[in-house]
């Protein structure tokens, strides 16, 4: 019986053996990521940059975006790279920094999406105090509490799975590492402790989305309520992104984790995978700034001005 500290490598699922298949799936993922950054990388600037944008609801939106950067540039640049150098090896302190950071920002980023379902809620049914309940304070230490929770779960996660003993080899059948993966190279009984984690994680995700719906429930129960039709339009205009987002979110992770193990295959682990760790980041910029004229308008301008400093400099270097 071999421990995991015996290991100094996992050997992650490749998504091709042929090479044509490999520099597929490189440029792939690198037209998904380039996507990522840009979308959230511009909704970040606008946000920051523009003063109107400067409000509880757009806060929370910079912190998400913050999140979806930060997961997936934890899993998809080492995939890229695998593929490019036709290797699937992973070190394992990379490993279990890849597994740390994943739970820290995928908790965090259910956490954020609970805070701004309830800032949606404050403003729709109860507009008069929105002011002194949401203010620069309180939303600060929403979310440092959402961060700090999501990194609390994440070290707790990462030193329990990493601490069981592994003696059916160091293959993990994921494009990362992804802890069910790793608990199936676990002995015998050594990995109940985690799966126990796993539950109590996935309980609290549940719960987020219990809190979601139920501000919704009261959020629908006021809006349906507002006798003008253009009133009623706005107040959905600013719920439907968010309800979007969360559902996309929470549907990945649950059919990843709650899907019937008749139907588990290794390719279709990696597709229901990618579905929520690499999808819903990418979507998420798009998804709000599709129905948001205010951030519409931001992000024209930072646009324009990305544009005008890049045409400014190509001027002078050729003069």
């Amino acid at each position: 019986m071999s421990n995991s500290s015996s290991f100094n490598e996992f050997l992650l699922l490749a998504f091709a053996d042929t090479r044509e298949l490999q520099l597929l799936h490189f440029s792939l993922f690198l037209g998904i990521y380039l996507a990522a950054l840009l979308g959230n990388g511009l909704l970040i600037t606008a946000v920051a940059c523009d003063h109107r944008l400067h409000t509880p609801m757009y806060f929370f939106l910079l912190n998400l975006s913050l999140l979806d950067l930060g997961i997936v540039s934890t899993t998809v640049p080492k995939s890229m790279a695998n593929s490019v150098w036709d290797t699937r090896a992973i070190s394992f302190s990379g490993c279990a920094a890849q597994v740390f950071l994943f739970v820290f920002l995928l908790g965090g980023e259910y956490s954020v999406l609970t805070v701004m379902a309830y800032d949606r809620y404050v403003a729709i049914c109860k507009p008069l105090h929105y002011g002194s309940i949401m203010g620069s304070t309180a939303c600060a230490k929403m979310a440092a509490a959402a961060w700090a929770s999501s990194f609390v779960n994440a070290v707790l996660h990462t030193a329990n799975t990493f601490s069981i003993p592994l003696c059916q080899g160091n293959t993990v059948d994921q494009f990362f590492c992804e802890i069910p993966q790793i608990l199936k190279l676990s002995c015998s009984d050594s990995y109940l402790r985690e799966i126990g984690l796993i539950v109590f994680s996935l309980c609290l995700v549940f719960l987020c989305f219990v809190l979601i719906v139920l501000s919704y429930v009261q959020i629908f129960t006021v809006v349906l309520r507002i006798p003008s039709e253009q009133g009623r339009r706005k107040a959905f205009s600013t719920c439907i992104p968010h309800l979007a987002v969360v559902s996309l979110c929470v549907s990945t992770v649950m059919f990843a984790y709650l899907k019937p193990p008749s139907i588990s295959s290794p390719a279709l682990d990696m597709v229901v995978t990618v579905l929520y760790a690499v999808v819903p980041p990418t979507m998420n910029p798009l998804i709000y700034s599709m129905r948001n004229k205010e951030l519409k308008d931001a992000l024209r301008k930072v646009i324009s001005w990305i544009f005008f400093s890049s045409g400014g400099i190509a001027i002078a270097l050729h003069k």
